[in-house]
């Protein structure tokens, strides 16, 4: 087992401890297999108290985890095929957000999300998965072709937010991503939104208006990172911690306040902890979902979700 917050140290401990132990009895012969097992209880009851009570910005701590899966590990733990599509046909192909159509169970699907790198040069490639507008006009046109072709899409978060340099905004990152969020919401096909990892300002909106919008269990959906409000409000990085647990950003939190749909859970630890049985149940979700989408009429969706999203934020006073 990796460990890599500090929150996880306790785990590490016992780990040492069992690996000690085994090396005790491989060298001594001896059955110690009672010790081993009573360590071995005593590290999954410390795992499922430890995970079971995590603090908001521990759960960001696990959305950054360096070997948590991204979009292109989940597309080919779930699909049978997958084709690439590149390019905005305007001014390029943002590597920060991938899309293409990919074969689901026999199920066709327009699949779009963002992409971070595994080292560094994967990272500079990918942009840090900072998309620039080029990367959410090359997302609409590809939720256009899916339109054409009547096929749902698929979109798969993950970015610690919209790229914010200066040739960014010369090139209208703003008006990229509101674009977006209005064809987005009368798109007449079904759209499926799972937030897998850092779900952070409009760089995650500009492809997280759907039908069903659902967070992978420690990912997290804000307006601002927790470094960042910090920053703002307190003038400073250290009270990241605070800011995470004022800003509400967990799953369970937005669930609570009616802003997704759903909380897909993970495996013990973290999705890192095993992507295959995260990417098989993350299949079995959308597979449950896109059958009750696809039985509705298309018009209802599309009124049903611009009425849900309509409905945030509203405030009814008697």
């Amino acid at each position: 087992m990796k460990i890599t917050f500090d929150f996880e140290k306790p785990l590490a401990d016992l780990q040492l401890q069992i690996e000690k132990v085994k090396q005790l009895e491989d060298k001594n012969k001896l059955d110690m297999s009672a010790s081993v097992a009573e360590l071995e209880e005593k590290l999954e009851t410390a795992k499922r108290e430890i995970y079971a009570n995590l603090t908001g910005w521990q759960k960001v701590q696990i959305s950054r985890h360096p070997e948590r899966p991204y979009t292109l590990q989940y597309i080919e733990l779930m699909c049978d095929d997958f084709i690439e599509l590149h390019g905005d046909r305007t001014v390029g192909d943002d590597k920060a957000i991938i899309g293409g159509f990919g074969s689901i169970n026999g199920q066709t699907a327009m699949f779009i999300g963002q992409q971070k790198g595994r080292n560094t040069k994967e990272r500079q490639y990918r942009n840090f998965g900072m998309a620039n507008p080029e990367g959410y006009r090359k997302a609409l046109r590809l939720m256009k072709l899916a339109e054409k072709f009547n096929k749902p899409v698929i979109t798969l978060i993950d970015t610690p937010g919209a790229f914010p340099g200066l040739e960014a905004e010369e090139r209208g990152q703003g008006e990229a991503i509101a674009r977006n969020l209005m064809e987005m919401s009368v798109l007449k096909v079904p759209i499926i939104c799972i937030i897998i990892g850092e779900g952070a300002s409009g760089g995650a909106l500009g492809i997280g208006i759907g039908d069903r919008v659902l967070m992978l269990e420690n990912s997290w959906y804000s307006v601002i990172s927790p470094e960042n409000c910090s920053t703002i409000l307190w003038k400073t990085w250290e009270n990241k911690e605070r800011a995470a647990e004022v800003l509400k950003l967990t799953s369970s939190e937005m669930l609570k306040n009616k802003l997704i749909d759903g909380i897909i859970k993970e495996p013990l630890g973290g999705a890192h902890q095993d992507p295959v049985a995260m990417a098989s149940t993350l299949k079995k979700q959308l597979l449950k979902d896109l059958k009750i989408l696809k039985e509705k009429n298309i018009d209802d969706v599309v009124t049903e979700r611009i009425d849900k999203f309509c409905s945030m934020g509203v405030v009814i006073e008697e």
